[in-house]
């Protein structure tokens, strides 16, 4: 059992419990007695009926009425139900985990006043995989992200929706009891940036494999083209030291070692240098690892933060009312994030465009050995290129927007929840595109038989044609393209190459 303590949860660990479901999740004992001892705050505070926002006032602009100790569980389950108000397709089901995981790992931190057995009921869930149904739209990213874990908390407690179903049916059905929620329960269940923080992580984690791609994908087009590796020298890099830069230059090389393609035109090649999407690889590639360590950096933290408001400080006997749902330090990052990965997209792209157009690379034209006839991989280029115009529009920070909610109460919105689902959909886009560059890459290489590629590339070659043949003549051209993005999106192009160079 992985046990949360709402201290040490890394991005890879949470990747790790959400693709092995199957791994059971538990709380540490020192995330249980934090639990027990800010619990036991709030109890004294209903009984002495003490002004605590949340807990014996409304919520928003409406914590100026106080609420008596008679009717404090009513409070929190017309909260759930009052904002459970989402809209749009659902959130996909890896996300959920994530935000179910990540919304317990923040209560771990004893801050929140829960009762132990309601997080238990929550992990149960999370061990049974009964995923809420989420609707994706409708936070503003700045209260927490509201309405998507107000759904959440909306199955917990029997209200809800699993699979098309009525919460309270599939839980009964496997031993789960609905919670009745207690004083200051709904609040701590809702308020919190987990929606952000499971699309951020999990981001991260495709993005680590993607960079790796990209690295791997531009080198079989750069050897598919008759490209120099003179460009990745060390002693270059050295003098303009940017670790992500050094990182690709370094991978580069060492993709590309062995390359008899690369020997043949070593001494007889006209061309000093390449075009900028062959030869500055490592400055663009390298970028986007330097903003991909930063934007992992700043989402590490928030896995292991307290962001419900107000915060239960036990020892102290006190609530502190304050901001710590405010989506701004996310909604920057997931921004940043969408542009440095749209970028490796935009380079692929133009690297396609130079395998197929035979006046750039020297290749048949479209990749086609009957040209003309054939029109090869023409319309894989057009694809691309569609992918990569979508993400320069997907790519417009939404941090840089603002519309007030809760009477102006709620003035600033940080609206993190479109900066994630952009950025996921972002990733999605570069995974296709940098497939198009593989299928295309794959397909120069072998028109240039029977000279090789270096052991690693080949490697890669072979991983593609298990799925995808040489294109000798033209066929539906989308199952290729399909096939290799399965490689992509299950790692074996990445893999492969690791292997041939390991």
């Amino acid at each position: 059992m992985y046990q949360l303590d709402g201290q040490s949860l890394t991005i890879s660990q949470l990747a790790h419990l959400v693709h092995q479901s199957s791994l059971p999740v538990g709380l540490s004992e020192g995330a249980r007695t934090r639990i027990r001892a800010s619990r036991a705050a709030v109890d004294r505070w209903i009984a002495d009926e003490r002004v605590v926002y949340g807990l014996t006032t409304g919520f928003g602009e409406f914590a100026n009425v106080f609420i008596p100790r008679d009717q404090a569980s009513r409070l929190q389950e017309n909260l759930i139900i009052s904002h459970a108000a989402g809209t749009g397709p659902l959130l996909p089901t890896s996300v959920v985990r994530a935000m179910m995981i990540l919304r317990v790992n923040a209560l771990a931190k004893g801050l929140s006043g829960i009762r132990e057995q309601t997080l238990d009921t929550l992990l149960a869930m999370i061990n049974a995989a009964l995923y809420p149904d989420i609707p994706s739209k409708g936070s503003v990213g700045s209260s927490g992200d509201l309405a998507p874990l107000s759904h959440l908390a909306l199955a917990l407690i029997g209200r809800g929706e699993i699979g098309g179903r009525a919460s309270a049916d599939v839980l009964r059905e496997r031993g789960i009891e609905p919670v009745q929620l207690s004083s200051k329960e709904g609040l701590a269940l809702i308020n919190g940036t987990q929606m952000m923080s499971a699309f951020g992580a999990l981001a991260v984690d495709r993005v680590r494999h993607l960079v790796d791609l990209a690295d791997v994908a531009g080198a079989l087009s750069l050897d598919a083209l008759r490209g120099t590796d003179n460009a990745f020298d060390e002693r270059l890099h050295r003098a303009r030291p940017h670790p992500g830069q050094l990182t690709s230059a370094s991978r580069l090389r060492t993709l590309l070692a062995g390359s008899a393609i690369r020997e043949s035109h070593r001494t007889n090649d006209s061309r000093v240098q390449d075009a900028y999407s062959l030869r500055c690889m490592p400055q663009v590639h390298g970028a986007t690892r330097d903003a991909l360590d930063y934007v992992a950096s700043v989402i590490e933290r928030e896995l292991n933060s307290a962001t419900d408001n107000p915060l239960v400080f036990a020892d102290d006997d006190v609530a502190i009312e304050g901001g710590n749902f405010h989506g701004q330090p996310l909604a920057i990052t997931l921004d940043f994030l969408g542009i440095a990965v749209a970028e490796l997209a935009s380079i692929s792209e133009r690297r396609t465009e130079r395998l197929v157009n035979a006046a750039l690379g020297g290749l048949p034209r479209f990749l086609a050995p009957q040209g003309g006839l054939n029109s090869g991989m023409m319309i894989a280029q057009y694809t691309a290129a569609a992918l990569v115009s979508e993400n320069k529009v997907l790519a417009h920070p939404a941090s840089v927007d603002s519309i007030p909610t809760s009477a102006n109460q709620e003035d600033h919105n940080s609206m993190g929840s479109i900066a994630a689902r952009h950025l996921w959909e972002i990733i999605d886009n570069v995974e296709r595109v940098l497939a198009i560059e593989c299928l295309c890459a794959a397909q120069g290489i072998d028109l240039l038989r029977p000279l090789t590629t270096s052991p690693a590339l080949e490697r890669v070659v072979a991983t593609i044609r298990e799925h995808v043949p040489f294109a000798e003549v033209d066929r539906v051209l989308y199952h290729d393209m399909d096939a290799v993005h399965r490689l992509v999106v299950d790692r074996s192009i990445v893999h492969a190459a690791s292997v041939a160079t390991s």
